[in-house]
C-alpha cells in the first residue's frame, strides 16, 4: 500500500511539473499594426518592399543587410522570383528561404493578413533570449535585433467552380529571427488551432486531386564555386509529409507544444541549422490536488523584467475592466520555469484561482504605513519574470515559505519572504547617480544629492533634457485614413521653468492640421519635467524613465476617439530619455490653414502604487477662413503605469495639480512639422493662487538663471542660481564640465569615457563587457559561443580569441577540412546532424534518414519509431501519396502508383494519429469507392449530418441535428438569409440558447428582419430597415408605446444628436465639467445655453452657434435672446493688411521678437503710415498698398513724418534701399523667402561671386516665381500676404500687387510671353487660374482632379499648359492647352512627389525633379521617349533648363544646384543666408 501511494505520488508530481499545454494565439509574440507592423498587401503573389536591417544578419555564414516577407509563408534574403518557380516544388529552394509554412497562400479579397517589423523593444528581445536558452541551455546569447513576421487568418489558394463555394479553413503562425554580431535563432510558432489545413493543391494540377504538404524549413540556397558554376546550398527541412506538418502545434522543440527553435546562422562557421532538442508532446493532464513538492534549487528573477514596454501592451484605451480569475499565467510561469527548477507557487493553488504575484512587487508586510486602494476599473499587469545574470542559490536547494495575509480594506496581498532581494546583489539596478539602501524585505534606489529621479533614473537637477522618439499609428481624418510610419518626435525641455517643446516630424496633411489640439501628446514631457512647485514632485520624480502612458482623447462633439499609447524605455547613451508613441482613432477634421487656440487649464493626478490616473475636459478654439471662429470639447482619460520600488518609504503622494499655464500649437505646412509648446508647474492639489508679488520667480519663471542652471528660491523675492551637476559657472552663465578631460570620471580599466551634456559614461573596449555590477569592463570569452570550427581549437586572450585547426585538418580556424578524404553528401550531414543531437544516439521518437553506400538517400525511408513508410525523390523529399501507415504492405518506390485522393489522406491522417483507430469524438470523413468526399457527411459520435462539396468543404445551411430527417444533398435548398444568419450565429455561441443579456435579432417567416426590434433584456424596441440597420430616432426605452415602424417618424434634429452623443459618452450620464446643449420641444436650439459646471450662458443662432457679445459669466445677469444683437449692416471682408498680419503671425508662431516684421493696420484694417520692426526705431513710410515709401527708412530715436496712407507722392521714384539693380547678362532668379537672389550665369557656370539679393519683401514668403523676357519683369506668388506681384528688373523700380483677392496658397506660377498671360496653381482650393498680366481678365482654368497641384510652366510657341499634382495616392503630370482644351495625364507612373517641372526647348521634351523617387526625368509631350538624366537627387523643389543645363533648388542642402544635361558635372551654390530656396527661373537679357 505504501509503495503504491509513493508511485501515486510520483505519478502526480511528473504531471504537475512536466504537464505542458499548446501554445495559445495571445502568448505569441504580440503583433499587428498597434504594435508598428507593416502589413503586406492583400494578394495571391505578393511580396515586401525590401526591409533595410538596421543591424547586419547571419544566415548559415553569410551575412545580410536586407530581407523580404512574402505571401507564401517565407522570409528571404533576396527578392523573389515568381510564386510559380517555387511555391509547388519541394525543399531547398535555389534561393535563401526561411519558412515557417510555405505553401500557396492567397490574402486577396480579406483572406487574412500578414504583419511584419524590426524591433530592438527589451520585452522582446529579453523573451527571446528566455526562449533561446530553453533550447540551448549551454549557449550564451543575447540578442541586440529581432524581425518577427506574423500571417494571421490566411487562406490556402483555391480555384473556386460554379459548385464548390471557397473553404473556411485558415492558418495562422508566426517567425521571430533573434539576432547579435554573432549569432542567428529562428522561432516558429504555431498557436493551438492556428494551423487549419496542412498543404495546397498545386494551380497547375490538370485536375489531379493532390495536395502538396506544406514545405518547413531553412535553405541556403544555390551558391557559387569556381567561377561560372553554381551547386545546392545547404538545408535543412522540417516536414515531409502532412503528418509531420500536423506536428507542428501538437509538438515543439524546447519544452511547449508550437513552438520550434533552430540554431540557423553563425558569424565564424556554420555548416547548417541545428534544432532545439527539448521535445514535447501536446498532453492533457490530470488534476492533481495538494501536492507537496521537495526542496529544489530557485534561482531569482530579474526585476528588470516588469518594464512596460510597447510590445506587451494591450492595445486598450483607458477604459479599465477588473481581471477575471485564471490561472494562465501561473500556468505560463510553470512552463517557462527550467528542468530542474521549480516554479514559484502558492502553498495552495486549485483550478480557477488567481495567480499570486511575485512577492516583490508587492509592499512588505512589515512597513508600517497607510495603503491607499487602487481606482474601481484599474487593473495591475504582472509581467512574467525570466532568469538573467542572477548568481543562484547554493546547491542543494532550499525551502522558502510564502505567508499570506489578505487586507480586505485596502485589496493589497502582503507577502513576507526571507529570500529577499539585497543591495549587494542587485546594486546593479540603480543609477550610477544613485545610491541603494537595504530595508527589511528588500532594497530601494535613490538619486543622489543634486539630481532627482527615481533612484533608478536619475538626471542633475536643473539641466534641461531632450526626448527622442517615434510615432507610429493610423489616424482618421474626416473619413480619409492617414499612417504614420515611425516618424520622428522630438521634445526638449527647460527645467528650470517647466517649458516643454515638441515637434513631430514628417507629419502629412489633413493629419498634421487634425492632430494642432491633440496637445496631450506633448503635455506628457510637461507633465514628466514640470517645475516642482513646493511640497511636489513632477513626473519624472516617480517614474523615472521606464514606464507607459495611455491616454483616451474623446471628441465633442462628433464622437471622435484617439488612443495615445507613450512608451519610454529608458535613457539612451547620450543619457536623453526615449519615448515612443502609438496613436490609434479618429481626429475632427480641421481646414488647411486654420490655428487653433487652447487656454491655460488645470488637471488633477491621482497617485497610487505603480499607478497613476487623470480625467479631465477641456476645450479649444478653430479659426479659420472656411468656417470661421469653432469651439469644440476632447476628454481626456489617462493612467501611467510605471515600477515602484514598495520596500521603501513612499512618497505619500496621493493628488497633485498640473497648472498648464501657456499653451502653443501650430502646424507648419511647408516643412510638415507639428509643434507643441506647453509651460508647466506642479503642484499640490487646493493650494490656491497667490498675489503675484507674492510669488518667488523660481516658481514664476521670471528669473535669470542660465538654462542649465537651477533657481534656489529664497525668503520672499530672493533667489540664487546654482549650476546642474556636470556645468560650472556662476549660475547666470554654466558651461559644462569634459568629466573626461578633466579626470573626473570613473571608468576603469579596459574602459575609455565619453563626455555627455552635464555627465560622461564609460564604453568598455572591444572584447570586453560590463559585467555583473554593470560598471566594470570584464574579457569576453568568446570562446564559450564555439566561433570555430568543430575541428579547430579556441583560445581564449585578453580582449580576443584564436582559432587553430586540430592536426590532420587545414584550413583558418573557421573553417578547417581533411587533408584527405570524400566530403560528407547531404543525406550523410542530414543523418550525422540528427544523430549528433544526442552524443550520436538517435532521437528517440525521432526520424534518422538512411543513406546507401554511395551516400545517397535511399528510395524508400521507414520511421522507426511509428512503423511508417513512404518513397523519397533524390533530394530526400517524400513523394506525395506514397505513406503507407504500420502493418501494411510497402509502396514499391521504383513504380509509380496512384496517389491517394484529398479524401483518404484526410481520412487517413486522422485515424493515423491514433495507429489507425478513429479518434474518439473526432469526425472522420466519408470517401465513395472512387475515393471522393460522399455528398452527405455524418458525424459518428454527435449524429449531425450535413452535405459537402467535391473538396468536402460543407454547403452551408444543410446542417441537421441528430434525430430529424436529413437533407437530400443531391437536392439544392434555399440558403439561409442574412437574417437567420446573424440570428443563429449569435444563438450557436452558447449551444442554440440565446445569450443572456445579449440581443437576438427576430425574423419573420421569409427570414427576412421584422421592422420592429425589440432587445428581451432591456426592453428598448426600434425600427430597422432591410438590412438590420437602425432607423435614427426611432428608439424607445421600457414602458414607453413604442413607434410604428411602418410609418416614417421624424429623425433626431441636430441639436437632438449633439445632446446624446455627449451623453452617451458616460452611459447615458452628462460628462462631467463638459457642456451638453439644451434643445427645446421640436428638437432645436434653445436660443439660450448655460454650462451647467461652470455657470457661463450665451446666446446661440438656429445651428447652435453662439452669438458673438453674448456670454455672461456666472452671477451676472443673463442676456435676453429673443431680442436681436446689434451688428453692423455689412461684415467687410478682411483686407490684404489683415491677412498680411494674421499670416505672418501663424508663421511666427503666434510670438513674433523684435526681429520680426509684423504690418501695424489701422481700425478699419489698412496699413498705417508709418510701419516698423517690432519695438525698435527702425522704421519707414508706406503708401495704401503696403509698399515702402523711398527715402523714408531711418533708425532714430524719432520716426519719420509719413502722410496718410493716400495716393504716393507725385514725384519720381528713387531707387528703394533693399533693391539692388541686377547685373548684365543671363541671370538666374530663385526665390528665398522674405527675399528674391539673383545669379548670375557665365555661359552656364554659376558666377557665385557677384550673387547678391535682387528684392528684399519684408515679411513675405516668395513661393513661384517667372520671369517675362519682353518687358523684363519679375512675377512672384507670396504665401504670406496670399498675393500675385510683379516687379521690373529696371533700376527705381517698385513692386506691384496685381492680385490680392481670393487666393489661399498660391504656389507655382507662370508667365506666358506670347499671349501675354499669367497661370497659377492655388494649393488649398485646388485649382489652376489664369489672368493677364496686370491681373485683369482672371479666371479659372481647371477645379476638379486636382489634390495638390505644385508646379506649372508654360511652352509658349505651342501653346501648352504642364503640371504637377503630388497627390501622395496617384501623383500625375498633366497638361492642356492654355485655354484649358485637351486636358490629359502625361505621365501617372513610376512618381512619387513631382515637386519640379521644367521645359527644355533644345531636346523639345517635359523633365520633372522628383522629391519622391530622387529621380529627374524627362519625356516628350506625346507621352514617349521616357529617359532619365539623374537618379540621385535629395529634395528638389523648383527647376528650370537653360542651355545644355539643368537647375534646381534643392531643400536638403539649401542651394541651387546645377546639373548638366548629359549628367556628366554638376555645381551647387549655396547662400550665405541659410533657409529654404522655394522657385527659380531664368533671366535672359533678351527673349530667346
Amino acid at each position: 500500500m505504501t509503495w503504491g501511494k509513493t508511485t501515486l505520488f510520483f505519478l502526480q508530481l511528473f504531471w504537475t511539473v512536466h504537464h505542458v499545454t499548446a501554445i495559445h494565439r495571445h502568448d505569441i509574440y504580440p503583433y499587428g499594426m498597434f504594435y508598428g507592423d507593416v502589413t503586406l498587401q492583400e494578394g495571391d503573389d505578393e511580396t515586401s518592399e525590401v526591409i533595410t536591417l538596421t543591424k547586419p544578419m547571419y544566415f548559415y555564414e553569410a551575412s545580410f543587410t536586407i530581407l523580404y516577407v512574402a505571401t507564401n509563408g517565407i522570409v528571404s534574403t533576396q527578392d523573389l522570383p515568381m510564386e510559380k518557380q517555387y511555391v509547388d516544388d519541394g525543399f531547398p529552394t535555389d534561393f535563401p528561404v526561411i519558412a515557417p509554412f510555405l505553401a500557396d497562400i492567397d490574402t486577396s479579397k480579406g483572406k487574412g493578413s500578414i504583419f511584419y517589423r524590426q524591433t530592438e523593444s527589451p520585452t522582446v528581445l529579453k523573451r527571446a533570449e528566455a526562449d533561446v536558452r530553453r533550447g540551448f541551455p549551454d549557449a550564451t546569447f543575447t540578442p541586440t535585433h529581432a524581425f518577427i513576421a506574423t500571417w494571421e487568418n490566411v487562406s490556402a489558394y483555391e480555384e473556386l467552380t460554379r459548385s464548390s463555394g471557397p473553404s473556411n479553413r485558415i492558418n495562422t503562425f508566426q517567425v521571430v529571427l533573434a539576432y547579435n554580431e554573432k549569432d542567428t535563432y529562428a522561432l516558429f510558432l504555431y498557436p493551438e488551432d492556428g494551423l487549419q489545413f496542412f498543404g495546397t493543391r498545386p494551380k497547375e494540377s490538370y485536375n489531379v486531386e493532390i495536395e502538396l504538404p506544406a514545405r518547413v524549413g531553412f535553405t541556403r540556397g544555390e551558391l557559387s564555386y569556381f567561377f561560372f558554376s553554381r551547386t545546392e546550398g545547404p538545408y535543412y527541412s522540417v516536414t515531409s509529409n502532412e503528418q509531420s506538418v500536423k506536428n507542428l502545434y501538437q509538438k515543439g522543440n524546447i519544452g511547449e507544444p508550437g513552438v520550434w527553435l533552430f540554431h540557423v546562422g553563425n558569424r565564424y562557421s556554420f555548416q547548417n541549422v541545428v534544432p532545439a532538442q527539448h521535445e514535447a508532446v501536446l498532453t492533457k493532464a490530470p488534476p492533481v490536488r495538494d501536492a507537496v513538492f521537495p526542496d529544489e534549487d530557485y534561482t531569482d528573477t530579474d526585476e528588470d523584467e516588469y518594464s512596460i514596454d510597447p510590445d506587451f501592451q494591450e492595445p486598450t484605451t483607458t477604459e479599465f475592466h477588473e481581471p477575471e480569475q485564471d490561472s494562465s499565467l501561473l500556468e505560463r510561469l510553470n512552463q517557462e520555469a527550467p528542468f530542474g527548477q521549480s516554479p514559484l507557487q502558492p502553498s495552495v493553488s486549485g483550478p480557477g484561482e488567481f495567480p499570486h504575484p511575485d512577492p516583490r512587487n508587492l509592499p512588505p508586510e512589515d512597513v508600517t504605513q497607510p495603503q491607499r486602494p487602487l481606482p474601481k476599473h484599474a487593473i495591475l499587469q504582472v509581467y512574467p519574470n525570466r532568469v538573467k545574470d542572477v548568481p543562484p542559490h547554493p546547491s542543494g536547494g532550499q525551502v522558502f515559505s510564502v505567508e499570506e495575509k489578505v487586507n480586505f480594506d485596502s485589496g493589497v496581498i502582503h507577502y513576507s519572504t526571507d529570500n529577499k532581494e539585497t543591495c549587494e546583489r542587485f546594486q546593479q539596478h540603480c543609477s550610477q547617480n544613485a545610491h541603494c539602501t537595504d530595508y527589511s524585505t528588500g532594497f530601494c534606489c535613490h538619486c543622489n544629492s543634486g539630481f532627482y529621479g527615481n533612484g533608478r533614473h536619475c538626471l542633475p537637477n536643473g539641466a534641461p533634457h531632450r526626448v527622442n522618439g517615434k510615432v507610429r499609428g493610423t489616424v482618421l481624418v474626416g473619413g480619409t485614413a492617414v499612417r504614420l510610419d515611425s516618424i520622428d518626435l522630438h521634445a526638449y525641455i527647460v527645467v528650470g521653468d517647466g517649458r516643454a517643446y515638441t515637434a513631430i516630424s514628417e507629419v502629412p496633411e489633413p493629419v498634421g492640421w487634425a492632430l494642432m489640439p491633440v496637445a496631450p501628446i506633448g503635455g506628457l514631457f510637461g507633465w514628466l519635467f514640470a517645475l516642482q512647485l513646493p511640497n511636489s514632485l513632477n513626473g519624472f520624480s516617480i517614474t523615472g524613465a521606464e514606464f507607459t502612458r495611455r491616454a483616451d482623447v474623446t471628441f465633442y462633439p462628433g464622437n471622435q476617439r484617439l488612443s495615445i499609447v507613450q512608451t519610454a524605455t529608458g535613457l539612451d547613451t547620450q543619457n536623453y530619455l526615449n519615448v515612443d508613441t502609438h496613436l490609434q482613432g479618429s481626429v475632427p477634421f480641421i481646414p488647411p490653414g486654420a490655428t487653433v487656440q487652447m487656454e491655460p487649464f488645470k488637471d488633477t493626478y491621482q497617485y497610487y502604487p505603480s499607478l497613476i490616473t487623470s480625467s479631465s475636459a477641456r476645450e479649444f478654439t478653430i479659426r479659420s477662413a472656411e468656417n470661421g471662429e469653432e469651439t469644440l470639447t476632447f476628454q481626456v482619460k489617462q493612467n501611467i503605469t510605471y515600477r515602484d520600488c514598495s520596500h521603501g518609504h513612499r512618497s505619500g503622494l496621493e493628488t497633485q495639480e498640473l497648472r498648464m499655464e501657456r499653451i502653443f500649437v501650430m502646424y507648419v505646412k511647408e516643412e510638415h512639422i507639428l509643434r507643441y509648446a506647453i509651460t508647466n508647474k506642479i503642484g499640490p492639489l487646493g493650494a490656491g493662487e497667490p498675489e503675484p508679488e507674492n510669488v518667488n520667480p523660481c516658481y514664476s519663471g521670471n528669473h535669470d538663471c542660465d538654462t542649465t542652471a537651477q533657481c534656489v528660491p529664497g525668503e520672499g523675492q530672493l533667489f540664487s542660481c546654482q549650476c546642474a551637476t556636470g556645468y560650472s559657472g556662476d549660475g547666470h552663465n554654466c558651461y559644462d564640465v569634459d568629466e573626461c578631460a578633466e579626470g573626473l570620471s570613473s571608468c576603469g580599466a579596459h574602459s575609455h569615457c565619453v563626455n555627455l551634456p552635464g555627465s560622461h559614461r564609460c564604453q568598455c573596449e572591444s572584447g570586453f563587457e560590463f559585467g555583473f555590477d554593470g560598471r566594470t569592463c570584464q574579457d569576453v570569452d568568446e570562446c564559450r559561443d564555439q566561433p570555430c570550427h568543430a575541428q579547430a581549437f579556441c583560445s581564449n586572450g585578453p580582449g580576443s580569441f584564436q582559432c587553430q585547426c586540430q592536426t590532420g585538418y587545414h584550413g583558418d580556424g573557421f573553417q578547417c577540412h581533411p587533408q584527405n578524404g570524400r566530403p560528407k553528401t547531404h543525406c550523410e550531414q542530414h543523418r550525422d546532424s540528427l544523430q549528433s543531437g544526442n552524443g550520436g544516439v538517435p532521437l528517440v521518437g525521432g526520424f534518422i534518414p538512411q543513406c546507401d553506400e554511395e551516400g545517397q538517400y535511399r528510395s524508400q525511408q521507414c520511421h522507426g519509431s511509428t512503423g511508417h513508410c513512404w518513397c523519397v525523390d533524390s533530394r530526400g523529399q517524400e513523394r506525395a501519396g506514397t505513406r503507407t501507415p504500420p502493418g501494411t504492405p510497402r509502396m514499391n518506390c521504383d513504380e509509380p502508383g496512384r496517389p491517394k485522393t484529398n479524401c483518404e489522406q484526410h481520412r487517413d491522417s486522422l485515424q493515423s494519429g491514433n495507429s489507425g483507430v478513429s479518434l474518439v469524438g473526432g469526425f472522420i470523413p466519408q470517401c465513395d469507392e472512387e475515393g471522393q468526399y460522399r455528398s452527405q457527411q455524418c458525424h459518428g459520435s454527435t449524429g449531425h449530418c450535413w452535405c459537402v462539396d467535391s473538396r468536402g468543404q460543407e454547403r452551408a445551411g444543410t446542417r441537421t441535428p441528430p434525430g430529424t430527417p436529413t437533407i437530400n444533398c443531391d437536392e439544392p435548398g434555399r440558403p439561409k438569409t442574412h437574417c437567420e444568419q446573424h440570428r443563429d450565429s449569435i444563438q450557436s455561441e452558447s449551444g442554440g440558447v440565446p445569450l443572456v443579456g445579449a440581443f437576438i435579432p427576430q425574423c419573420d417567416e421569409e427570414g427576412q428582419y421584422r421592422s420592429q426590434q425589440c432587445h428581451g433584456s432591456t426592453g428598448r424596441c426600434w425600427c430597422v430597415d432591410s438590412r438590420g440597420q437602425e432607423r435614427a430616432g426611432t428608439r424607445t426605452p421600457p414602458g414607453t408605446p413604442t413607434i410604428n415602424c411602418d410609418e416614417p417618424g421624424r429623425p433626431k434634429t441636430h441639436c437632438e444628436q449633439h445632446r446624446d452623443s455627449l451623453q452617451s459618452g458616460n452611459g447615458g450620464v452628462p460628462l462631467v465639467g463638459g457642456f451638453i446643449p439644451q434643445c427645446d420641444g421640436e428638437g432645436q436650439y434653445r436660443s439660450q445655453q448655460c454650462h451647467g459646471s461652470t455657470g457661463h450662458c450665451w446666446c446661440v443662432d438656429s445651428r447652435g452657434q453662439e452669438r458673438a457679445g453674448t456670454r455672461t459669466p456666472p452671477g451676472t445677469l443673463r442676456r435676453n435672446c429673443d431680442e436681436p444683437v446689434i451688428v453692423p449692416p455689412t461684415q467687410r471682408p478682411e483686407t490684404v493688411c489683415e491677412r498680411w498680419r494674421a499670416s505672418l503671425m501663424q508663421q511666427y508662431g503666434g510670438q513674433p521678437n523684435s526681429q520680426h516684421y509684423l504690418p501695424q493696420c489701422d481700425s478699419s484694417g489698412e496699413f498705417n503710415p508709418v510701419q516698423c520692426y517690432g519695438d525698435s526705431s527702425y522704421c519707414w513710410c508706406v503708401d495704401r498698398n503696403g509698399r515702402e515709401v523711398p527715402g523714408t527708412r531711418s533708425q532714430n530715436a524719432v520716426k519719420p513724418a509719413c502722410i496718410p496712407t493716400v495716393a504716393p507722392p507725385t514725384m519720381r521714384p528713387l531707387p528703394r534701399p533693399d533693391m539692388t539693380p541686377p547685373p548684365a547678362g543671363t541671370l538666374l532668379l530663385y526665390a528665398q523667402g522674405q527675399q528674391i537672389g539673383v545669379l548670375p550665369l557665365n555661359g552656364t557656370q554659376m558666377d557665385k561671386q557677384r550673387s547678391s539679393v535682387l528684392l528684399a519683401l519684408h515679411g513675405s514668403i516668395v513661393v513661384g516665381i517667372d520671369y517675362d523676357c519682353r518687358e523684363r519683369k519679375v512675377y512672384w506668388t507670396d504665401l504670406a500676404g496670399r498675393t500675385i506681384n510683379r516687379a521690373s528688373l529696371e533700376p527705381g523700380s517698385e513692386s506691384e500687387i496685381i492680385i490680392n483677392t481670393a487666393l489661399m496658397s498660391p504656389e507655382g506660377l507662370a508667365v506666358d510671353v506670347a499671349r501675354r498671360r499669367l497661370f497659377w496653381v492655388d494649393s488649398t482650393p485646388d485649382k489652376i487660374e489664369t489672368a493677364n498680366l496686370d491681373g485683369s481678365d482672371r479666371r479659372v482654368l481647371f477645379e476638379k482632379d486636382l489634390v495638390n497641384p505644385r508646379a506649372i510652366i508654360v511652352d509658349s510657341p505651342t501653346g501648352t499648359l504642364y503640371w504637377t499634382d503630388w497627390n501622395r495616392e496617384a501623383p500625375k503630370i498633366e497638361s492642356s492647352s492654355v485655354d484649358g482644351q485637351n486636358r490629359r495625364v502625361l505621365v501617372q507612373d513610376g512618381i512619387g512627389l513631382p515637386n519640379a517641372l521644367a521645359y527644355d526647348s533644345t531636346t523639345r521634351q517635359v523633365c520633372w525633379a522628383d522629391a519622391g523617387t530622387k529621380r529627374l526625368e524627362c519625356i516628350s509631350p506625346n507621352g514617349t521617349g521616357r529617359r532619365v538624366v539623374q537618379s540621385n537627387l535629395n529634395y528638389p523643389f523648383s527647376m528650370v533648363s537653360f542651355a545644355n543645363h539643368y537647375y534646381y533648388t534643392d531643400w536638403r542642402r539649401d542651394g541651387v544646384i546645377a546639373l548638366s544635361r548629359d549628367n556628366q558635372s554638376t555645381d551647387e551654390y549655396l547662400p550665405d543666408q541659410r533657409s529654404h530656396l522655394y522657385g527659380i527661373t531664368v533671366a535672359p537679357p533678351h527673349c530667346l
